[in-house]
């Protein structure tokens, strides 16, 4: 095949959605990117913060010209908040997402939506209870890239799917929230979700789960495998680690053609196709840190919510809730508890 024709990617100027007033519930590390993201790009404002402490609140508030709240009820209650995105911990997603909903603010969670499938239900319901948007941040969903990635997939270009190969490894050092059992700790939530996500999105339920972990001293897991079958007979073969760094690679596999998203995968960048005589096809993109993506989804969600709509179509939640459960299914296999458990 000499030839191989690349869709253009359908992702709109994120400068074109409508303006929506936005508040921050956890003033950390993807908050500060978020924030970042959202003042350089698109249209979006960031108007508040929020934390259980008001000194935090009030020093990530000051430089940015933001109203800083003590608490995330406060937050929620704003009136010059519309949407509220939840950047806590894992361990609080569930809690400040109900919180923002109870008050009628609609929430794009930062992933996971939560820490098992049924914290995600929840938040699901109490959203689609009340009326309100309610969404998992997973950037990647929302990048220009996974949107050529979905067209060629489920335009058959890669001909029928076989299999879906993927790593995710960082290393975090031991001072990184990761190492904190009391705040679900490991590789699985923060790096690995990505694999599971994009592997059942893609690939659809599996209906086998096989895992291996590998636990640290203090009890949290330090690195994973996991093997995924589908009906039909596709796998998915998925591997995260915190101990240390991978090519951070993703392939889908077809029978005309593969796709390698370019390292690491779930960022902005460009990805590469073989096809069956051997011939590789370049879609470039630049490749990009947080700063460079965030405000994607931030524009989706407030397409979104200006057209009514209780989702967006790049990340439904019961997409969410399916990698979940194929991750809650993982931990019982390998021992993983999480606190409340």
């Amino acid at each position: 095949m000499r030839g191989f024709e690349f869709p253009a990617s359908r992702v709109p100027d994120p400068a074109d959605a409508p303006s929506l007033r936005w508040g921050i519930a956890g003033p950390g590390w993807i908050g500060e990117r978020f924030a970042e993201s959202l003042s350089r790009h698109g249209s979006q404002r960031v108007t508040a913060v929020g934390s259980r402490s008001l000194a935090r609140a009030e020093e990530f508030a000051a430089p940015r010209g933001l109203r800083a709240h003590g608490s995330y009820g406060e937050l929620a209650a704003d009136p010059e908040v519309d949407v509220v995105y939840v950047a806590t911990p894992h361990t609080a997603h569930v809690e400040v997402a109900l919180t923002a909903l109870e008050a009628g603010k609609h929430v794009l969670v930062e992933k996971p939506l939560g820490l098992s499938a049924r914290e995600a239900e929840r938040i699901a319901e109490a959203a689609r209870a009340r009326g309100l948007f309610a969404a998992e941040a997973l950037w990647t969903a929302f990048l220009p890239s996974y949107d050529v990635v979905r067209q060629l997939v489920r335009g058959g270009r890669l001909g029928e799917l076989t299999a879906v190969v993927g790593d995710y490894g960082e290393y975090l050092p031991p001072s990184h929230r990761a190492h904190e059992p009391a705040l679900a700790g490991g590789p699985l939530l923060d790096l690995g979700i990505y694999l599971l996500a994009l592997a059942t999105d893609l690939l659809g339920e599996p209906d086998r789960i096989l895992g291996l972990g590998a636990p640290l001293a203090n009890g949290v897991n330090g690195q994973l495998s996991a093997l995924l079958g589908f009906p039909g007979g596709a796998q998915a073969t998925l591997t995260t680690t915190m101990l240390g760094f991978t090519p951070a690679q993703l392939t889908v596999v077809g029978t005309e053609a593969a796709l390698t998203l370019d390292g690491p995968f779930n960022s902005p960048g460009g990805l590469t196709v073989t096809t069956a005589d051997g011939a590789t096809h370049r879609w470039e993109g630049t490749p990009g840190s947080h700063v460079d993506g965030l405000h994607f989804q931030a524009a989706a969600a407030a397409r979104a919510i200006a057209a009514g709509r209780l989702e967006v179509d790049e990340r439904p939640l019961e997409m969410s809730v399916r990698a979940l459960r194929v991750a809650d299914e993982l931990r019982r296999q390998t021992g993983i508890v999480y606190p409340g458990e």
